[in-house]
């Protein structure tokens, strides 16, 4: 064999066995774990309604300040009622009151002011011009907190006579289940509601028996602040 023929074949040989040795390392070299991802972290949610998490703030109350219940459309304020008076950016004027059996309330400073018969944005307006002896340029909101002074009065031949507090359109055949319905000696024809309207006291009539059988509903009519069902 010529001597250059045995060279080559001595270089492949060589080349072979390096191919297969690198095989067998790439082999048993464990396989690359993929990159892993991490997730986006999703962007915070903007903020909904007040620090305290409501959104529900009436208009024209100042933020902060609990927004107290909804009165009824015709509603006045009366003796035992829970107000809250609120003066913008002085304490010292503002407070928590109950309406005294004289109608007046009673603040810092400004001392008695009347509130019965008031409706909240009157009694804003006198508050105003009171403080403005005191405060330039004042703002008050008043807040309904709780209403005592809406109340109806039962008397006579039902099972729970006394006074109750009117929600907002309540008949006279709910006022009286609210009473305890009629006894049983009641005289269910000829229940009358007293009704004190313009210094002068009215009466209706209502019919238990018809109201109950559907007729003559007209009688059963929407009662109001003040008013008297008497059972004989």
């Amino acid at each position: 064999m010529m001597p250059e023929t045995s060279r080559f074949i001595g270089i492949l040989v060589l080349g072979s066995a390096l191919a297969g040795s690198a095989a067998l390392a790439a082999q048993s070299q464990p396989a690359a774990k993929p990159a892993q991802t991490k997730p986006a972290t999703p962007a915070p949610a903007p903020p909904t309604g007040s620090a305290s998490g409501s959104s529900s703030a009436r208009p024209g109350v100042p933020p902060g300040t609990e927004a107290g219940i909804t009165p009824p459309a015709d509603y006045v304020i009366g003796a035992d009622d829970q107000l809250k008076i609120v003066f913008w950016r002085d304490d010292s004027l503002s407070g928590d009151v109950v309406v005294r059996p004289d109608g007046k309330i009673s603040l810092t400073l400004l001392n008695d002011i009347q509130a019965a018969g008031l409706t909240p944005n009157q009694l804003r307006e006198a508050l105003v011009a009171a403080a403005a002896r005191y405060v330039t340029d004042p703002s008050v909101t008043v807040i309904v907190k709780l209403i005592n002074s809406r109340k109806v009065y039962v008397t006579g031949q039902v099972n729970k006579p006394g006074p109750f507090l009117l929600n907002d359109n309540m008949t006279i055949l709910q006022m009286l289940a609210l009473a305890g319905g009629l006894q049983e000696w009641a005289d269910a024809d000829h229940i009358l509601v007293m009704r004190t309207e313009g210094g002068q006291t009215k009466s209706y009539k209502f019919n238990y028996k018809d109201v109950r059988k559907g007729k003559n509903l007209q009688q059963n009519i929407m009662l109001k602040p003040g008013d008297t069902i008497v059972v004989p």
